[in-house]
């Protein structure tokens, strides 16, 4: 069952789910959601001497992206067409082991071409860090983001029972209390 508002800001209040920096209600909350703001940390490939990417490659993928910070509150970073970066929510949240989350990008957005998401939209229970986005400009324009202009929306949903092993607590996870955008470590995956 995806939570209401209602539930969403009784959550929080409560402790049940953390958010930080505390949301303001009144301009952040939708009827069953949540909206996020845009970090001021993007990683984005840098040229590179490799023709493509190569996952069993022995190539640090970290290493072929470069961080890029611009101003905490209104900082630009212009996504050019066909661009791909990775960035974060201002906001750090922590999910129950009975609760899971989604992201979605905002409509707005999507109008001009920009993709929030490529693909890993949800949070697993348990889950503890800033969001990470996938952003794309699908469009034929640069466009310019600012930090900490609403860039998504985070939905909540209860489990039919809480998780045996949440998220934090699986050996496996890769991308738990993270702060800046990290590199895929698919590549990890791929060598075992």
């Amino acid at each position: 069952m995806i939570l209401s508002d209602r539930d969403i800001k009784a959550y929080i209040q409560e402790g049940k789910i953390e958010v930080f920096p505390r949301p303001d209600f009144e301009k952040q909350l939708g009827p069953c959601s949540l909206d996020l703001h845009l970090g001021n940390i993007f990683k984005t490939f840098k040229p590179s001497q490799y023709p493509y990417l190569d996952l069993k490659r022995d190539i640090s993928i970290e290493k072929l992206m470069e961080e890029v910070h611009v101003a905490e509150d209104g900082g630009a970073f212009i996504l050019q067409p066909k661009g791909f970066v990775l960035a974060v929510t201002r906001e750090a949240f922590t999910l129950p082991d009975d609760i899971m989350g989604r992201l979605d990008g905002r409509s707005s957005l999507g109008r001009l071409g920009i993709v929030v998401h490529s693909t890993a939209a949800r949070f697993d229970p348990g889950w503890k860090g800033k969001a990470v986005m996938e952003l794309g400009n699908l469009g034929i324009m640069p466009v310019v983001l600012y930090s900490g202009m609403r860039i998504a929306a985070l939905t909540f949903e209860t489990l039919s029972s809480p998780s045996e092993v949440p998220y934090g607590k699986k050996e496996s996870h890769k991308y738990s209390s993270q702060d800046s955008p990290q590199a895929s470590k698919i590549d990890k995956e791929i060598k075992e």
